[in-house]
């Protein structure tokens, strides 16, 4: 069987340098909001040159904080995608605006920044484009319209650590940025765990008291906060893993363009990286008409794959309250009804690409 993450085998890889860390931790005794978050925070912000870095507690939590730390709330819309994990839109409600969505650019599978314009109201608070799969959104002309309409603009970039965009690491383009250390991610923690990053001080200073109840210091409150921090274990973790993330980002770059050159000619369309964009691959995700038989196939070849994501978030229960309907947003229908994520993590051997594509390959319709 070849999986879909493998995990176990990025531990044995680092297995003395994460065990060591973690036993520095047991060993010290302290773990909140110690020294090794601190120097996490600190070594975050040096690899995507930004100022400030606020661990929390998960990619949700950072993008609620990072929403109610520009203030957005109770009667403000927040624009955004319906084709992402239901937890960027659960953050827009969770603050108590209302998600307003945009559909997407069929080949990025991003936000498409013709369609903003037309979803902008007086009630538009912030813009919140996702970097899905680990390939950047189309910032520049994103960045133009929040800045003609003084509009501010949230990153998600849960799934695009090391991603760039016009040679900038994405996280550093808008106003404030998420990324998620889920351990699935290109930096991926053994727990929940995800960061804030801003260069404003003001903003960080924010979150900062957010995160911790509200407080600079025990037990004396400044504003009503929350509980959301990231924990000197995970942080120590991440210390060691934030050193090989560049690595591991390039053996995911080169197990894309194998799978490019074995699946080329193909039926299935392939991910796109546009000009000007580096895709960091958290997921390398094909399409196909016939996308339900084809992963039908794979398992019975032994091959694991995901969709990702079969049902809209305006399509989900969750959200009936926003009356969206069937074909509000095409384009995003039609790529929940054709994507398939393949296999993708460092560690992939070269014979089970070739293996998946050979599978691939023999597929008939």
């Amino acid at each position: 069987m070849i999986p879909f993450f493998d995990l176990k085998s990025q531990y044995k890889e680092i297995k003395s340098e994460i065990d060591s860390a973690i036993i520095k931790v047991l060993k010290n005794g302290n773990f909140i909001l110690g020294n090794e978050v601190e120097l996490f925070e600190r070594e975050f912000a040096k690899f995507l040159k930004v100022k400030f870095a606020i661990g929390v507690g998960s990619g949700t939590c950072a993008l609620f904080l990072a929403l109610k730390s520009l203030g957005v709330g109770e009667g403000d819309e927040v624009i955004t995608v319906p084709n992402t994990f239901i937890a960027t839109a659960l953050a827009i409600s969770h603050t108590g605006a209302k998600p307003v969505f945009v559909d997407i650019d069929e080949r990025t599978f991003n936000i498409d920044p013709a369609k903003i314009e037309e979803k902008i109201t007086e009630r538009t608070k912030a813009i919140l484009p996702v970097h899905l799969y680990g390939h950047p959104a189309d910032m520049g002309p994103i960045m133009e319209i929040a800045d003609e309409r003084n509009i501010k603009v949230v990153e998600d970039a849960a799934q695009a650590t090391g991603s760039e965009y016009k040679g900038r690491k994405v996280g550093t383009l808008g106003d404030v940025a998420a990324f998620s250390f889920y351990p699935t991610k290109n930096l991926g923690a053994y727990g929940d765990g995800g960061i804030v990053v801003t260069n404003d001080a003001q903003v960080a200073k924010e979150i900062s008291l957010l995160r911790n109840y509200g407080q600079e210091r025990k037990y004396y409150h400044l504003i009503k906060g929350f509980n959301s921090r990231l924990d000197e274990v995970q942080a120590a973790i991440l210390r060691v893993k934030l050193k090989k993330v560049d690595k591991w980002n390039s053996m995911r770059r080169k197990n894309a363009k194998l799978y490019d050159k074995l699946l080329e000619g193909t039926d299935v369309i392939l991910p796109l990286e546009k000009e000007g964009c580096k895709h960091a691959y958290y997921l390398y995700v094909i399409r196909l008409a016939q996308r339900d038989k084809l992963q039908k196939w794979l398992k019975s070849k032994g091959v694991d794959t995901m969709i990702h994501y079969p049902v809209p978030i305006h399509l989900q229960d969750a959200y009936k309250d926003l009356w969206c309907n069937r074909g509000d947003f095409p384009v995003t229908e039609k790529c929940a009804n054709e994507v398939l994520s393949l296999p993708m993590f460092p560690e992939l051997k070269k014979e089970q690409i070739g293996k998946i594509a050979g599978c691939i390959r023999s597929f008939k319709n």
